[in-house]
């Protein structure tokens, strides 16, 4: 059976029988560090909090080592060939799920939300890891979450009693091939996509150089110079839900995210509320985040496409340029996703980390800005835009190498 195969649901006449077990059967789960572990104080083992392990690729994304003496106790032990799966809400429905390979000194320790499978001879580690990071899995455990709001987990009890399904291993070995390529391709449309997101920053430091030391001298211009107006949005209580048909939608804040535009990222407006079509988000707009966390505020992103019907909130600003400013809004929305520039609206909000952080408009207007040629700022708006046509071919590869892998995955452990 090939991967085409398997992703377009074809049942394949060699697929042998497969017996129903739980996970507490054919896995050890959270296993004690053994008494001969053989470690001493100074050891070197890895070291695997939570934010290591990487929700997007289910991979431990930062190799950390620590000696054993300052993890052995108030951390959860684990050993090469084991699965980590994040048991506490939303890291758990996020997938944070990782299989620990090449651990220094072949042992580790991580957070105390982690619950650790030990595969025995029955199954694959591998088996255990692709079973894990099936939506459907996730969605099932979810329902099984005890605990106060926000601090809820998936119980011991609930992962010992999840029927999995297990062929012999030799078929096991064979899906779990046909898994890791499928799974290969999405990590590489992803960074591929990434690469291309790269390519931005670079750009604008190619043409106009570091905006923070200006080495070309372009002239310095406060950005309310440069602007016609600032609008904001409203934020009504909505439905948290997408909208359908023809319900107006509010941006949520996290639409804005990574400098891009999600328009997804949405809430649905009551039919009780009344639109204002002046704040409705439209196609070539440039908006900024102006309340945020203090690494996210002041985030911008510009409006390639709106399929409509969508309104700013209250904590997004519109910049709406002078039309005989001499400024690109493509020129503008890098120049503001820049290092520099981050740390320059950063300095702008005020507010503590509790309340959030807030640039007002009168402090937005004040951020001094490098005002290049305009013919160069056309040509750089250009190259932009075929970069952003790279990325929208990346995007829709991207989405069916992750269908491809997520119907392989459902095909593997179909009863």
């Amino acid at each position: 059976m090939s991967i085409a195969g398997l992703a377009k649901g074809q049942r394949d006449s060699t697929r042998p029988p497969a017996r129903l077990a739980t996970l507490g059967e054919v896995c050890e789960i959270n296993p004690r560090l053994p008494k001969d572990h053989g470690l001493q104080e100074h050891s070197e083992v890895a070291f695997v909090p939570m934010a290591a392990v990487d929700e997007f690729s289910a991979t431990i994304a930062q190799r950390l080592v620590r000696p054993f003496g300052e993890v052995r106790r108030g951390y959860t032990p684990f050993a090469d060939g084991d699965v980590l799966f994040a048991k506490i809400t939303p890291c758990m429905e996020n997938g944070k799920v990782a299989l620990a390979r090449d651990l220094a000194g072949g042992r580790g320790f991580g957070s105390t939300e982690f619950h650790v499978l030990r595969a025995r001879e029955a199954v694959l580690p591998e088996w255990i890891y692709f079973f894990l990071r099936q939506q459907r899995f996730r969605n099932a455990a979810r329902r099984s979450l005890t605990g106060t709001a926000g601090q809820q987990r998936v119980p011991t009890a609930y992962m010992a009693a999840a029927a999995i399904r297990v062929p012999e291993l030799a078929w096991q070995r064979r899906l779990v091939d046909l898994l890791g390529c499928a799974d290969s391709m999405v990590r590489l449309r992803r960074r591929a996509r990434a690469l291309t997101e790269l390519m931005v920053p670079a750009l604008l430091a190619d043409m106009f150089g570091d905006p923070q030391s200006n080495p070309k001298a372009w002239p310095l211009v406060k950005l309310g110079e440069l602007l016609e107006g600032i609008d904001s949005g409203k934020s009504p209580r909505c439905h948290d839900r997408h909208k359908t048909g023809n319900e107006w939608g509010v941006l949520r804040l996290s639409a804005l995210k990574n400098a891009l535009y999600d328009e997804s990222d949405h809430k649905t407006l009551p039919e009780t509320e009344q639109p204002d079509p002046r704040n409705e988000v439209r196609t070539g707009d440039l908006l900024i985040s102006r309340k945020n966390t203090l690494d996210l505020v002041g985030t911008p992103a510009y409006v390639w496409e709106t399929r409509g019907r969508i309104l700013l909130p209250d904590l997004i600003f519109r910049l709406r340029l002078r039309p005989d400013a001499g400024m690109h809004p493509l020129y503008l929305w890098a120049l503001l996703r820049a290092p520099a520039m981050r740390r320059g609206l950063k300095l702008l909000a005020s507010g503590t980390a509790a309340s959030m952080p807030n640039i007002s408009k009168e402090r937005l207007r004040t951020l001094r800005v490098m005002v290049p040629a305009a013919h160069l700022q056309e040509a750089f708006a250009q190259r932009i835009a075929a970069l952003h046509a790279i990325a929208l071919q990346q995007d829709a590869a991207l989405a069916h190498a992750k269908n491809t892998f997520a119907a392989i995955l459902a095909r593997a452990f179909e009863d």
